[in-house]
C-alpha cells in the first residue's frame, strides 16, 4: 500500500475493499460508543488553504474520536505554496505530527508535500480531484444501493474534481459512468482516456443530462462553480441552463434510483429543492461517511488495520 493517499487508484480493488470493509466496522463502533481509541498520543496536521465544514469537522472529530488529536491549520496559520514552500512544510510538520491531511487549490502542492513528507499524507480535496469523497461515496451507495457491481453513474454538471475520481474510480472498480456537461466544461481529456483505456469499465461524456440519466443507479451532483470560479457563477448559469436535477430528470433514470450530491449544494441551480428532499436522497447519508471512510483510510495508512 502507498504512503499516502492522493488519488483513489492509488489503492487496488482489494485494498479499496478492505478498506470499505475496515469503514463499516469503525462506524459500527463508534456508533455503539465502544471504547476504540487507536490513535492515542497521535497528531493530525490538517492544512486548509479551502475551507470546508464537512471537510474539517470529519477529520477533526473522526481522529478525535479514535483518540487522536487534530490541528487545524487555515491559510492564515500556513499559506502553503505561497509563504512557505511545501517541501518544507511538509518536513517541518513530519517531525510534529503522525499525519497530514490538506484540502488545496493546486493538485501539484499536495504531491510535493507527499514527496517530502515522512508522515502519510490524504489529499482532502484539491482542484484536481477528490478521492476521500468518493470512497464515502462508494460505502454510502453500497449500504444503500446493496452492491457496488452493474452500476450506471449519471453525473451531472460541470467536468470537475469530482468527475475525474469517479473515472480514475472506474479503473479499479468496473462500472458505467457517464458525465453530462456543457460542452465547454469536460472533465480532463487525459484523465478520461486513461479511463477508457483501462477498458474495466464503459466511461461516457454526453451534453444531455436525460441520455445521462437513462437506466442510472445512481443520478450525482455537484456545484456549478466550485470555490475559487465563483466569480464565473453567473456566465455559467447562462452554459447550464437545462443542467438542473429535478424531479422530471430523477423519473428518467430507474425507479430505485438514489440521488446523490456532495455538498454544499445551492438549491435552485443545480438541483432542486423537491429532489434533495426526496426519499431517494441520501447526500445526508454521503455526509456522514465521509468521516467514517476516512477514519478507515487513516487506519489503514498508519498500519492499524
Amino acid at each position: 500500500m502507498n504512503k499516502d493517499f492522493l488519488h483513489v487508484d492509488d489503492w487496488t480493488r482489494d485494498e479499496m475493499m478492505a478498506a470499505l470493509d475496515l469503514a463499516v466496522e469503525v462506524k459500527k463502533k463508534l456508533k455503539n460508543r465502544e471504547a476504540y481509541t487507536p490513535f492515542k498520543n497521535h497528531s493530525l496536521a490538517m492544512i486548509f488553504a479551502k475551507p470546508s465544514a464537512r471537510t474539517r469537522v470529519s477529520f477533526e472529530t473522526g481522529f478525535s474520536r479514535l483518540g487522536g488529536h487534530a490541528i487545524y491549520l487555515g491559510p492564515a496559520d500556513i499559506d502553503v505554496g505561497v509563504r512557505e514552500p511545501a517541501r518544507d512544510v511538509a518536513r517541518v510538520l513530519s517531525g510534529y505530527n503522525d499525519m497530514i491531511m490538506a484540502r488545496l487549490f493546486d493538485h501539484a502542492i499536495i504531491v510535493e508535500l507527499a514527496r517530502f513528507a515522512s508522515v502519510p499524507v490524504i489529499n482532502g480535496l484539491t482542484d484536481y480531484n477528490h478521492p476521500c469523497q468518493i470512497m464515502a461515496d462508494i460505502l454510502t451507495i453500497k449500504e444503500h444501493v446493496g452492491r457496488l457491481h452493474d452500476l450506471k453513474i449519471a453525473y451531472i454538471g460541470d467536468g470537475n474534481n469530482i468527475v475525474h475520481s469517479w473515472l480514475r474510480l472506474s479503473t479499479r472498480l468496473p462500472l458505467h459512468f457517464t458525465c453530462a456537461c456543457p460542452p465547454n466544461y469536460p472533465p480532463d481529456p487525459v484523465t478520461f482516456e486513461i479511463a477508457k483505456q483501462a477498458g474495466l469499465s464503459t466511461v461516457e461524456v454526453t451534453h444531455d443530462p436525460l441520455v445521462a440519466v437513462k437506466d442510472a443507479d445512481v443520478v450525482y451532483t455537484d456545484v456549478w462553480a466550485s470555490m475559487g470560479k465563483k466569480h464565473e457563477l453567473e456566465e455559467r448559469k447562462r452554459h447550464f441552463k437545462g443542467f438542473t436535477v429535478t424531479p422530471k430528470l430523477m423519473s428518467a433514470a430507474k425507479s430505485s434510483a438514489v440521488f446523490m450530491h456532495c455538498l454544499p449544494a445551492q438549491r435552485g441551480l443545480e438541483v432542486t429543492d423537491e429532489v434533495m428532499e426526496s426519499p431517494g436522497a441520501i447526500i445526508f447519508q454521503q455526509a456522514e461517511n465521509r468521516m467514517h471512510m476516512q477514519n478507515a483510510i487513516m487506519l489503514k495508512l498508519a498500519g492499524k488495520a
